[in-house]
C-alpha cells in the first residue's frame, strides 16, 4: 500500500476519534462483552490510532495484533503507544504490555503485506477483526475475497472511517465539483492492491455481510473540521487533495491552484466516512 507518514496520522487522529460512530462501536463492544480477554487484529494499523480509540472501552487483559506492511509505521506505533500508556514493558517476541486506566493491554506488532497475505494473518485466533480508514484503499476483488474469508471463518468485523466520497467545504469555490470528481478518480487508482474501490468500498462491504444474513450495524462518521482550531488539518487536507487532483491531469493547473489557495483558509471542511460492524 502507498505509505502514510506518522506525522499525517498524528495530525488526523483527534478528528478520527471524534468522528467515530458510537452506535457502531457499541454494537462491537456488546458482541465482545462476554469475552474477558478479547483478541483483536488491526489491519493497516498505522501508528496505532485504532487501538488508542478502542482499548479504553475494552476489558483488562485485551490482546492486540497490529498488522502493517510499513516497518517504520510499526515502530511509530510502538513509540506512540509507549508514550500513551501509563506504564509499558517489553515482553517476549517484541511485544509490549501496556497499562492505562487500570487495564493491561498486550500488543503484538506484525509486519505483513495484506495485499498478498491477509488470509495468513487471519489464520491465527481472533475475536474481532478491525481496521480504520483502510478499506477504501483496496481493490474491489480483494475486498470481495476478504469478506468471503471473514464469512467462511465467522470472524466479526469492525470497519471504521471508510471514506464515502462526500465532501463539503465552506465557503464554496467554483471548482469544487470538478476537483472532487478528479479526486475520486485518483482515489480509485492503485494503492498497492490494484485499482481501489474508493468511495464504493463501504457499499460493497455492507452488501456482502447483509447478503449473507449477518447482523450489520452501520452509521456515518464524518469529519466536521472548523477553523481556526483545526486549520492545520484543513490545510493538510487541501494540500493532499490538490496534489492528487494535479496528478490526474483532469483539472487545469490554474483551477487547482485557485482551489488550493481558497481551501488552505477554508472555514469549514466536512469529509464523509462510514462505520460498520458485522457479525454472524
Amino acid at each position: 500500500m502507498t505509505g502514510f507518514s506518522a506525522e499525517w496520522l498524528a495530525l488526523r487522529e483527534p478528528a478520527d476519534h471524534r468522528a467515530r460512530n458510537q452506535a457502531v462501536r457499541d454494537a462491537a463492544l456488546a458482541h465482545l462483552a462476554a469475552n474477558p480477554a478479547p483478541r483483536l487484529v488491526d489491519l493497516g494499523c498505522g501508528s496505532g490510532s485504532n487501538l488508542r480509540a478502542l482499548a479504553p472501552h475494552l476489558p483488562d487483559g485485551q490482546i492486540w495484533r497490529l498488522v502493517d506492511a510499513d516497518a517504520l509505521l510499526l515502530e511509530a506505533a510502538r513509540a506512540a503507544l509507549t508514550l500513551w500508556a501509563e506504564k509499558a514493558e517489553a515482553i517476549e517476541g517484541g511485544a509490549l504490555n501496556l497499562w492505562r486506566g487500570g487495564k493491561r493491554i498486550e500488543v503484538h506488532f506484525e509486519p505483513a503485506d495484506l495485499a498478498r497475505d491477509f488470509e495468513a494473518v487471519l489464520d491465527r485466533p481472533a475475536d474481532l477483526v478491525t481496521a480504520a480508514a483502510f478499506f477504501d484503499l483496496v481493490a474491489p476483488d480483494w475486498l470481495a475475497r476478504f469478506c468471503e474469508t471473514l464469512l467462511r471463518r465467522r470472524l466479526p468485523l469492525l470497519a471504521v472511517l471508510t471514506y464515502d466520497g462526500i465532501e463539503r467545504w465552506t465557503p464554496p469555490h467554483d471548482a469544487d465539483a470538478q476537483v472532487l470528481a478528479a479526486f475520486h478518480a485518483h482515489q480509485t487508482s492503485d494503492k498497492g492492491f490494484g485499482c481501489a474501490a474508493g468511495p464504493g468500498a463501504f457499499a460493497l462491504m455492507a452488501a456482502a455481510f447483509c447478503g449473507a444474513g449477518w447482523s450489520v450495524t452501520q452509521g456515518a462518521s464524518p469529519w466536521a473540521l472548523t477553523a481556526p482550531d483545526e486549520a492545520p488539518l484543513i490545510g493538510a487536507l487541501a494540500e493532499g487533495a490538490a496534489g492528487a487532483v494535479a496528478e490526474t491531469g483532469c483539472v487545469p493547473a490554474a483551477d487547482v491552484a485557485s482551489w488550493l489557495e481558497a481551501r488552505r483558509v477554508a472555514q469549514v471542511c466536512q469529509i464523509g466516512h462510514m462505520d460498520l460492524f458485522a457479525a454472524p
